[in-house]
Order: structure tokens, then C-alpha cells, then sequence
């Protein structure tokens, strides 16, 4: 089974590369982050007539989350608990039966945090964020179920994931309190795919817009899944499809595949 994450950077402005991507690289599972969209204006029948169902945690404008599955949902819950008072759509987890039993796979794309010393308390929001994303995870691993987070983490968990770290010392995605909240939810018992596979430099999945960033190769790491035990014990490989990157009016992340040893019932 292919599960892959990818964020979409507005869906209805690439609607024409999804649907490509969506026959291409066939995923069964697709977890969409930056939708931009509420949820009645996503290009819902454009992706189910290629064989999808679609569930979806829209916001307009900015945000948004969903998951596009080749599987029946089970159940699908939306929001990341914790927090009453947070209105921003980036999280959404679906349920799928399987031939190993349950299969959980959560979209989420955390908070940006910059400029760190915001008046709005951008960078206090990401590690709340996170601290919450850290107790769900807890409570989930509990369920000894086979559980996918995929998603736009928006952290860059170690110098060899920057293509020039120094740059990056006074943003929100590389700062201390920023990755040892990653290091932290990783230690529940989480096994981060890609890093699983291959420990090589070079390795991005986001290239910004400006400065040439894509022709230069000067990339970050920042779009990541990460696998209970029940999910590692049955994943295969990890591979980042880069070539996205190079089409017209790409989204400047691309997307992250995994393959998991389930078959759907």
C-alpha cells in the first residue's frame, strides 16, 4: 500500500497537476496539506472520478487539510484536540480497514512560527502545536494500531536536512525548542521513514519560490511520516518525487511516498 503526503500549496490553483500526479504516481492513500479552500469548493469530482474518496478539513484562504483515499473511510475525525479555542483546519485522520487490521493515518500540517518574536505569538503557537500533536500521539500509540502521521511538519530536524543550515538559524523551523519537539514525539516509539532508508545530505522536499532556490538545488527537509510500530513492522521503502518540482505551476513542496505491507478488505 502507497501512502504519500504531499503539501498542495492551494489545490484548486493545481488542480490540473494533482489529477496528473494522481494517475502517475497512484497512491492509494494521498494526505493534501495547504489545501486553501473550504471545503464546498474543493475540486471534489475531479478526484473522484479518478477512484478516490475524499474527506476534507478546509479554511479559506489558508490551511486546510484532507485526505484522498482508494480505501473506504472507516471513521474520520477532524481537528487536533487539545485546544477549544483553535480554528485553524491542520489536522485530519482517517480510519481504513485493512488485511492486518486497522490502519490510522492523520494529514497534518503544523504551524509556520515565524517571525519567532511576533507579537501574535506565532512560534508559541507552533510548540503548543506540537505539545498537543506529542499527547495525541501518546494516547494513540496506546491503541497498538499501525498509525501514519504524514504531513508538512514545517521542521528541519537536523543540519543535514538544509542545503545551507546556517541560513536557517534564526527561523522558526530550525530552532532548538522547534526540533527537540520534534525529537520528543519521535520518541514515543516513532520510526521517520525517509531517514529510515537513507541517511544522505541533499535530501529536500521544499525549494522556495525566489532566488533560484529549485535550480540551485538549495532545498530543506520539512514534509516527513512518521510510523508507529504496528506500521513500521510492515514498511518497505521511502522516496520523495522530486520531478514535481520541474512542472508548471508547481508547488514548491513535493511529495513524500511510503510503501506499507497492507492490502485493503
Amino acid at each position: 500500500m502507497k501512502i504519500v503526503t504531499w503539501n498542495i500549496n492551494g489545490v484548486r490553483a493545481r488542480i490540473g497537476n494533482l489529477t496528473h500526479w494522481l494517475t502517475e504516481s497512484a497512491p492509494d492513500i494521498a494526505c493534501l496539506q495547504e489545501i486553501k479552500t473550504v471545503d464546498e469548493q474543493f475540486p471534489r469530482a475531479e478526484i473522484e472520478a479518478l477512484g478516490y474518496n475524499v474527506e476534507i478539513y478546509g479554511q479559506k484562504g489558508f490551511n486546510g487539510v484532507a485526505i484522498l483515499s482508494k480505501l473506504r473511510f472507516d471513521e474520520v475525525i477532524r481537528g487536533l484536540p487539545g485546544d477549544d479555542a483553535d480554528d485553524q483546519a491542520r489536522f485530519i485522520e482517517g480510519v481504513f480497514s485493512t488485511d492486518k487490521g486497522a490502519l490510522r493515518v492523520a494529514s497534518l500540517y503544523l504551524p509556520n512560527g515565524n517571525p519567532i518574536d511576533d507579537e501574535k505569538k506565532k512560534f508559541s503557537y507552533k510548540l503548543s502545536w506540537m505539545a498537543r500533536l506529542e499527547r495525541w500521539a501518546e494516547e494513540r500509540l496506546v491503541l497498538e494500531e499501525a498509525l501514519v502521521l504524514a504531513g508538512d511538519y514545517n521542521v528541519i530536524p537536523e543540519p543535514i536536512d538544509a542545503k545551507f543550515p546556517e541560513n536557517w538559524l534564526g527561523d522558526a523551523l530550525f530552532q532548538p525548542q522547534t526540533r527537540q519537539a520534534f525529537r520528543r514525539l519521535k520518541n514515543l516509539g516513532f520510526t521517520e521513514a525517509v531517514r529510515a532508508v537513507s541517511d544522505s545530505r541533499d535530501i529536500f522536499t521544499f525549494w522556495d519560490y525566489q532566488a533560484g532556490a529549485w535550480q540551485k538545488n538549495n532545498g530543506i527537509r520539512i514534509d516527513h511520516l512518521l510510523l508507529s510500530p504496528e506500521a513500521a513492522n510492515r514498511f518497505s521503502s521511502a522516496s520523495i518525487e522530486k520531478h514535481v518540482r520541474a512542472w508548471e505551476k508547481p508547488s514548491d513542496h513535493v511529495p513524500v511516498a511510503i510503501e506499507l505491507g497492507f492490502a485493503p478488505i
